[in-house]
C-alpha cells in the first residue's frame, strides 16, 4: 500500500550516474552559495556600509529560512514531479545570485539571501532521498555519498575559489560567477534527470505521524547535537588556529584546504559504511567529533598537532551529512521527503545554534571554553547512540 510521498513505480534513470552527479552539483551549488559570504564578509560589509556583525546575518538568515522552508515546501509540492521542483529551485538560485551581485544595500542583499534559504531547504529536502530512485539498490550508498559530496566539495572548492575570485575581481563578480555556474547545473538537469513522479503527496498529517517515530526522534536529536558541536568551534576555526595553535595566517588556506580534502574522503568512506552498518557508523562519527576538541586541547597547541587534528576533524565531519541522512532514510523508508525535510531543518538549526552559542561563549570564556562545550555535545550524542542500542524495537538496525 503506497504511503504519502512514496515514489511512483518507475525504472531507474537511463543515465543513473549522470543524474546522481547532477543532484550532487545541485547540493554543491546551494551550499557554496550559502557559504560564500564567509570568505567575502569584510568587503561586502564595507560596500554595503554595515558592520561585520550585521553582515553575519548573510549566513544566519538563509540557514534559519532553510530550516523553516524545507518541510513547508515538500507539503506544498503535493504530487508534483520532483524533477520540476529541482529545476525551479535551481532557476531561483540563478536569480538569487544575480540579485546578490546587484544588491545596492543590505535590505536587497538580505532579500536575495532569503531566496537562497528557500533554495537550500528545498534542494536538500528532495535530494537527500533520491539515490534510491536513480540507481540500483546495491549502489545506493555510493550514490548518496556523491549527492552529499557536494556539501563537502563546497567547502574545499567552492568557498576558496569564491574568495580568490573576490580578491581578484571583487565580491560582486563572485555572485555573478555562481549565478552562471548554477545555470549550467540547471542545463545538466534538463538533459539527464529522469521524471521523478510521486504517488501521493506529503501532508502535514504525515509529518505529525512521523514525529512519533522513535528512530526519527533519535536521529534528529543526534543531528542537532553533532552539528552544534561542530559549529561551536568551526565557526571560529581561524582565531582558534591563530590563538590556540599559534599558526601564521599564511598557512590558514593550506590547512583549511587539507581539512576539506579530508572531509571529501570522509564523505565517501562513510556513505557505503552507513548504508551497511548505520549504527556503528554514527557511533564512529560521535567518537570522532568527541576526540577532535579533546585532541585540540591536548596536542593542538603545536603546528604538527594542529595538522593531525584538522585531518581527523575533516575525515569525521565529512561523513556527518551522509551518515545521519542514511539514519533518516532507514527511520522513515517510505516517507523519505518527510525525513529529509526535518533533517534539513534540524541540521540548519544546529548550524545557527552552534555558531550563536560559540560566539556567546567565546566572548566570555575564550576558545578553550568552546572546545569543552563541543566535547560535551559530542559526548551527549555518543551516550544517545548507546541508549538507542537498548531500544532495538524502536531503532531495529542498531544490532547491525
Amino acid at each position: 500500500m503506497p504511503t504519502p510521498s512514496s515514489a511512483a513505480a518507475q525504472p531507474l534513470a537511463r543515465h543513473p550516474w549522470l543524474a546522481v552527479s547532477a543532484v550532487g552539483l545541485s547540493t554543491f551549488s546551494v551550499v557554496t552559495t550559502e557559504m560564500l559570504p564567509v570568505g567575502l564578509l569584510t568587503p561586502i560589509a564595507d560596500a554595503l556600509g554595515i558592520s561585520a556583525g550585521d553582515a553575519g546575518w548573510l549566513i544566519s538568515l538563509p540557514a534559519l529560512l532553510a530550516a523553516v522552508c524545507a518541510p513547508l515546501l515538500v507539503i506544498a509540492a503535493g504530487t508534483l514531479d520532483r524533477r520540476l521542483i529541482l529545476r525551479a529551485l535551481l532557476a531561483l538560485l540563478v536569480v538569487a545570485n544575480l540579485a546578490s551581485a546587484l544588491a545596492p544595500g543590505i535590505g536587497s542583499m538580505l532579500a536575495a539571501r532569503a531566496l537562497v534559504g528557500l533554495c537550500m531547504g528545498g534542494v536538500w529536502a528532495i535530494a537527500g532521498g533520491l539515490a534510491a530512485r536513480l540507481v540500483a539498490a546495491h549502489r545506493v550508498g555510493l550514490a548518496t555519498s556523491i549527492i552529499f559530496g557536494g556539501v563537502a566539495a563546497a567547502s574545499v572548492l567552492g568557498v576558496p575559489l569564491g574568495t580568490m575570485i573576490g580578491e581578484a575581481l571583487g565580491w560582486r563578480a563572485v555572485f555573478f560567477a555562481m549565478s552562471a555556474f548554477s545555470a549550467l547545473v540547471l542545463l545538466l538537469h534538463l538533459g539527464v534527470m529522469p521524471a521523478l513522479p510521486v504517488a501521493l503527496g506529503t501532508t502535514a498529517r504525515l509529518f505529525l505521524q512521523q514525529l512519533g517515530n522513535r528512530a526519527l526522534q533519535v536521529g534528529l536529536l543526534l543531528t542537532l547535537l553533532l552539528v552544534s558541536s561542530h559549529f561551536v568551534v568551526f565557526t571560529f576555526v581561524r582565531p582558534l588556529l591563530a590563538a590556540w595553535s599559534g599558526i601564521d595566517a599564511r598557512w590558514m588556506g593550506a590547512l583549511l584546504f587539507a581539512y576539506g580534502v579530508a572531509g571529501i574522503a570522509g564523505n565517501f568512506v562513510m556513505g557505503p559504511l552507513a548504508a551497511r552498518r548505520t549504527w556503528p557508523a554514527v557511533v564512529a562519527l560521535s567518537v570522532g567529533l568527541l576526540l577532535t576538541p579533546l585532541l585540540l586541547l591536548s596536542v593542538g597547541t603545536s603546528f604538527g598537532g594542529a595538522i593531525v587534528v584538522l585531518v581527523v576533524w575533516g575525515l569525521t565531519y565529512g561523513g556527518v551529512s551522509v551518515g545521519l541522512m542514511t539514519w533518516m532514510m532507514k527511520a522513515v523508508p517510505r516517507a523519505m521527503e518527510v525525513a529529509g525535510s526535518l533533517y534539513v531543518g534540524v541540521f540548519n538549526i544546529g548550524i545557527a545554534a552552534g555558531a550563536w552559542a560559540g560566539g556567546w561563549w567565546l566572548d566570555r570564556a575564550g576558545i578553550q571554553g568552546n572546545l569543552w562545550i563541543a566535547a560535551a555535545l559530542s559526548l551527549a550524542a555518543l551516550i544517545l547512540c548507546l541508549i538507542a542500542r537498548c531500544l532495538p524495537r524502536a531503532v531495529p538496525w542498531v544490532r547491525g
